[in-house]
């Protein structure tokens, strides 16, 4: 890597720059900004990073669809419905995840939230962050009726998967400053356990700084970035994801 101070002084400037209210009006996580409730915020902020796929504009566009057909209301939706209620959700498709998956997330979110009074808790079961991203994915897919088709779209480490999207999302819900754009909902998780999420722009920006050298995209790469982001800062290393992203955005 890069010499220590200069690295964190630039990265520091670039975090101070995207790290602004601005940042959300083009970005999914506006989507969970629409709600106050906590419930609500963790289930719109859950389909907006999982489906974080493509082009901000349609993963936008696509999630604004999907609470339409919940009627705007997430939460009561999901623990509330009735079987007629399911049809809304019929014919919706965002890339390859469409109505087949959907009706399992909202299977399990029901069925989780019937026993929970938060999300929080599916993340909790492990000593490190690895383990409970594979926890909570076993524990998405434990109920009877799960379509192995669904599996894809809830990343786990045991795939040797980097986890993006769900990291992203506990990104959101865990990071805690007055920024104003995540959310630090969720306190019993530390940001400094927190891994990064990497997509193709964190990774172009990394790699000449020499803060990612695997090859590979993969959990171990997830692991090599949040590693390096630690020596600059050890509490809050994913406050990063601001200026790598931003700043990859920025230049294509």
């Amino acid at each position: 890597m890069k010499n220590l101070a200069h690295l964190r002084h630039q990265l520091d400037a670039q975090y101070d720059r995207y790290n602004r209210p601005e940042f959300i009006k083009n970005d999914p996580i506006q989507i969970p900004h629409r709600f106050t409730q906590r419930q609500d915020v963790e289930i719109s902020a859950l389909f907006a990073a999982l489906l974080a796929w493509g082009q901000r504009p349609t993963i936008i566009n696509k999630c604004n669809e999907l609470l339409r057909r919940m009627d705007d209301v997430p939460y009561q939706f999901v623990t509330q419905h009735q079987d007629e209620d399911l049809k809304k959700l019929l014919g919706f498709c965002h890339r390859t995840f469409c109505d087949t998956d959907l009706l399992y997330f909202v299977h399990f979110l029901r069925d989780w939230y019937g026993q929970h009074d938060t999300l929080e808790t599916a993340f909790l079961v492990g000593a490190t962050q690895r383990e409970r991203l594979m926890n909570f994915h076993h524990r998405f897919f434990s109920l009877p009726d799960a379509p192995a088709r669904t599996r894809k779209h809830v990343a786990t480490p045991a795939r040797k998967s980097a986890c993006k999207r769900v990291n992203m999302y506990l990104r959101w819900l865990v990071r805690r400053d007055d920024r104003g754009v995540d959310f630090g909902l969720w306190t019993r998780l530390s940001p400094a356990d927190l891994i990064m999420p990497i997509d193709l722009h964190v990774e172009r920006q990394a790699r000449p700084l020499g803060l990612l050298t695997r090859k590979l995209v993969d959990w171990e790469a997830a692991e090599e970035l949040t590693a390096n982001l630690r020596e600059l800062d050890p509490l809050d290393p994913v406050k990063y994801d601001f200026a790598l992203f931003g700043a990859g955005v920025d230049r294509g």
